[in-house]
């Protein structure tokens, strides 16, 4: 008799304490000398977790109102211009919005900085209006003294993200890092078999209204991700070999904590943003239990070359030699640096299997599921 269990059987398991409740690395380790059955039999809960640079990133803010009020139309945080075309006191900092005067200075280190605690140096200029008749405006803020401050990240958690090279002759300064000429060296940026997407490939347990950990504290998958693509033919062992689906995410950053979002600067580039994400995925059935004991040596991801223009496919490469430190690629050992971080994604993974086992994170079934067969346009260059 095949297992099946839903989402309502498996939160009552983990309100009485009953739950089984694994990572996603012990799984696949599992997953050697067991069978897809054996394992939905067994466990309920499989961890997944990653933590890398999502630059699609960033923080709504209701700074609220002023006596006499402003609404607000040229704003800066530290120096850093911030979206102020909401209403008259909601901004909108992205994480990749430089300052102007330093490269290395961005939005991502004002949303770090507010969530620790910090002042933060408000400017901001108006026309005035009759209801709104102040023009300039000088002041602090933080954490504690605005009224919101809400993470929303139009994309984040790529299923799948390609290795970065470079065959040209002089050094590459990309968002993969910088790229040594000549095959020097070979940077990716996924968590491998620790990868939530990765470990629900065709998204049955993810979707709009999932619960997840989000930088710190609860949030939640709001809808899929600006470029989400589904790509059901190039795939191996099930999941996509290219960069598909991803998530946007919302959740309140007055309760994330920095251990877990992390401002980041790449050298003539510009600013990125750390984000760790955890997602419990329930083991409904042994088609599940197939996908979550997926291991790095059965995850294939594409090797593309930055040193020309339009990114060439050069190879492909299993996260586990990624993770081994050193690939071979046109007979050319090549060094491997993980943008990631596993031990982070670890220490997430961990973290969210304890809040399932002790009954403080309930899982949340989708209100509605992701599309399928969505592709993705490209901009035309006239």
């Amino acid at each position: 008799m095949s297992i099946r269990k839903s989402f309502q059987e498996i939160n009552e398991k983990i309100k009485n304490g009953n739950a089984v409740v694994l990572t996603a690395e012990e799984v696949s380790a599992m997953g050697r000398n067991q069978s897809p059955a054996e394992i939905a039999k067994k466990v309920d809960v499989v961890t997944t977790a990653t933590f890398g640079p999502m630059c699609s990133s960033g923080m709504f803010i209701n700074v609220g109102h002023s006596n006499p009020p402003i609404r607000m139309e040229k704003v800066t945080l530290n120096g850093v211009p911030v979206f102020s075309g909401i209403a008259a006191v909601d901004l909108y900092i992205g994480a990749t919005e430089n300052h102007p005067e330093d490269p290395a200075y961005g939005g991502a280190h004002i949303i770090e900085e507010l969530i620790a605690g910090k002042d933060v140096e408000l400017v901001a200029h108006a026309k005035g209006t009759d209801c709104y008749p102040l023009r300039d405006i000088r002041t602090t803020i933080n954490r504690n003294n605005i009224n919101e401050m809400i993470m929303f990240n139009p994309r984040n958690a790529y299923q799948n993200y390609p290795t970065a090279v470079n065959t040209s002759k002089r050094i590459k300064y990309t968002y993969m890092g910088s790229l040594l000429p000549m095959l020097g060296n070979a940077n990716y940026s996924t968590s491998g078999e620790l990868s939530p997407l990765l470990n629900d490939p065709e998204m049955r347990t993810i979707g709009m209204g999932t619960r997840i950990f989000l930088g710190g504290t609860t949030g939640y998958v709001s809808w899929y991700g600006t470029q989400f693509k589904t790509d059901s033919e190039n795939n191996e062992f099930g999941v996509p070999v290219s960069n598909a689906a991803t998530l946007a995410v919302i959740g309140d950053a007055g309760k994330m904590d920095t251990a877990f979002i992390k401002a980041a600067y790449y050298e003539k580039y510009g600013v990125s943003m750390f984000v760790g994400i955890g997602i419990p995925i329930p083991v409904l059935d042994e088609d599940m239990a197939a996908r979550v004991m997926i291991r790095n040596d059965q995850i294939t991801t594409r090797i593309l070359d930055y040193g020309e223009p339009h990114h060439p496919e050069l190879g492909r490469v299993t996260y586990e030699a990624l993770l081994s430190g050193e690939i071979e690629l046109d007979q050319k050992k090549i060094k491997t640096a993980s943008l990631s971080s596993i031990h982070k994604a670890r220490e997430i993974a961990d973290r969210l299997k304890k809040e399932v086992s002790k009954g403080s994170f309930l899982l949340s079934e989708p209100v509605e599921m992701f599309p399928r067969g969505k592709g993705l346009n490209s901009l035309e260059i006239r």
